[in-house]
């Protein structure tokens, strides 16, 4: 029954209406009990084109798809949000309260034993190296403290919310040579990231959804998706093991092709390459200080019981 009930919640997760928020307007979020604060911006529902015809052959034949209205990060996830789920002296630190005995019963990750920053610095920094299980485990830390379901983009919602009513290979434009005023990438990043909204935002306001660090999408990685899927309304890649994940937007280290709005990246298990636990850990990546995340929230929120089923789900182990 357990095992019916994930898998539904899995397939149909983010498009489970129970009730419609009221609210579509973009809205500054409190994490109850903390001084911490984050942006989410209202996207509305609509149809565009996915996929891109000048693309690699992941990213085609460019499809119709239509989705639901959601809420999505104006900026990346930073460590100074991510910090206080990783460890309870920072959450104790941000606390303006006590912290509730439902806070400490989610479960956090292990303590690194590199440094993650990876020397680039934290504050206003987008966090990273987390692996896709550590970013969901932190969507339910946020849910247990603020009762509202956040969770991963899926890559529709994620390809959508970049192209902001474009069609163009750059949500500004075809024109690579500006890609420096819009993202952190590997002619003008230095080589790290960079903090979060210094460059322009998007037609919708998004910062930094080309370049800085690339963004956890809830997706399997299928190569071939776009051809054998025929969902045109919230399609979702399930995702059934643990490698490899969809991932999105390139990132500091990476050329201005590897940016475009519809270039798809696999995760793989060369990221944890030098990990030496055994098995691999669960919730780190020490050879991926280029991957990080962003937060989406459905306009229609699911029951408790399928955010529940998406949160608790178990991790893969690694091999």
């Amino acid at each position: 029954m357990i095992k019916k009930l994930i898998a539904s919640a899995l397939i149909f997760l983010p498009y489970l209406p129970v009730f419609a928020q009221q609210d579509s307007k973009s809205y500054t979020q409190n994490i109850n009990g903390t001084k911490l604060t984050f942006e989410m911006l209202a996207i509305p529902a609509g149809k565009f084109k996915m996929g891109s015809k000048a693309g690699k052959a992941d990213e085609q034949p460019i499809h119709d798809v239509e989705l639901d209205a959601f809420w999505i990060g104006k900026y990346e996830v930073t460590w100074d949000l991510f910090e206080p789920f990783l460890y309870r002296d920072y959450e104790q630190k941000a606390s303006t309260e006590k912290i509730s005995a439902e806070v400490d019963a989610v479960t956090r990750p292990t303590k690194p034993y590199l440094d993650m920053t990876f020397g680039m610095g934290k504050e206003n920094q987008p966090a990273l190296a987390m692996t896709q299980y550590n970013a969901i485990q932190f969507c339910k830390w946020l849910y247990v403290r603020t009762g509202i379901f956040y969770r991963l983009p899926t890559e529709a919602e994620w390809e959508y919310a970049c192209k902001a009513g474009t069609t163009t290979a750059y949500s500004f434009g075809n024109d690579a040579s500006n890609l420096k005023d819009y993202a952190w990438f590997k002619e003008n990043s230095g080589n790290k990231t960079h903090p979060v909204g210094q460059k322009k935002p998007n037609n919708w306001g998004i910062y930094d959804m080309h370049g800085n660090v690339a963004e956890w999408t809830y997706d399997q990685y299928l190569p071939d998706f776009y051809k054998t899927d025929k969902s045109t309304k919230n399609p979702v890649a399930v995702p059934e093991k643990l490698y490899p994940n969809s991932v999105r937007g390139g990132s500091y280290d990476e050329v201005a092709k590897n940016l475009t709005s519809s270039v798809r990246l696999a995760s793989d298990p060369s990221w944890k390459q030098l990990d030496p636990q055994i098995p691999k850990s669960n919730w780190w990546f020490p050879e991926a200080p280029f991957v990080g995340m962003r937060l989406v929230r459905p306009a229609k929120a699911p029951s408790k019981e399928i955010i529940d089923a998406y949160y608790n789900k178990s991790p893969i182990k690694d091999y």
